[in-house]
């Protein structure tokens, strides 16, 4: 893991970290990116998220779907995968993709387009999205990783899975700052979710008691242009 020190004293990541051995590169957008295998894998987009609250009475602002969109073709023209992995809950509920509008449908198939794109069934998308292409899976090994929605209880090396919307807090200038995170052990990994409307769940919680060697844990943190990586002992309640 290659570390810079910027002006405030926090590590952030300038190249690839490794998982149960194998090479990953966290982009700062919420993605991971596995060079060895062009793979890309992003995790709990909660496409169609707005319009399920909608549908509950809630009113949130419509744009979710196009503002995750946006994000993801900003990372696939960025790594230029041959296969994309949706790590779960690609949509918010079984009925989302048949709500999916008819733009941003076009813009989703688009982006599929000349790629393998393969679907980890969520526990808010158990089945395959209807009207799309792409493979489901429950969960597919890359090298030596295992790529799964939900992480495992006990010792699971090799994982990268979704879920849990890790987030973590830190305290810079003064300030506590909070943003979504990886974290990871070196021996597994958990995504931050990088839907628009998706929250976190602070690393802190009792939720990852288990999956994580504390001494060892690492939360690879979000920044606008970086991934800042801060020990867990340097954590704060958020």
């Amino acid at each position: 893991m290659n570390l810079l020190p910027d002006r405030n004293g926090f590590s952030y990541l300038s190249g690839l970290i490794a998982v149960a051995g194998e090479a990953a590169l966290p982009d700062p957008r919420g993605a991971l990116y596995l060079p060895d295998f062009a793979v890309l894998v992003v995790s709990d987009l909660h496409l169609e998220k707005g319009s399920a609250a909608a549908r509950r009475g809630r009113l949130l602002p419509p744009y979710d779907t196009a503002a995750t969109l946006d994000l993801l073709a900003a990372v696939v023209d960025t790594h230029r995968p041959r296969v994309v992995v949706s790590l779960g809950d690609g949509f918010h509920d079984g009925g989302a993709a048949r709500r999916l509008p008819t733009p941003y449908r076009e813009r989703l198939a688009a982006l599929m387009a000349g790629r393998e794109w393969i679907w980890i069934a969520g526990n808010h998308d158990p089945d395959a999205p209807a009207g799309l292409p792409g493979t489901v899976a429950e969960e597919i090994a890359v090298g030596r990783l295992r790529l799964r929605h939900e992480p495992q209880a006990g010792v699971q090396p090799g994982e990268i899975a979704g879920h849990l919307h890790p987030g973590a807090t830190v305290v810079r200038r003064g300030r506590a700052v909070r943003r979504r995170c990886f974290a990871t052990d070196g021996a597994r990994l958990v995504m931050p979710a990088f839907g628009a409307f998706t929250g976190s769940l602070d690393l802190r919680d009792r939720a990852y008691d288990g999956l994580f060697r504390r001494e060892g844990l690492v939360a690879h943190m979000l920044g606008k242009d970086r991934v800042y990586a801060v020990a867990a002992g340097r954590l704060r309640a958020g």
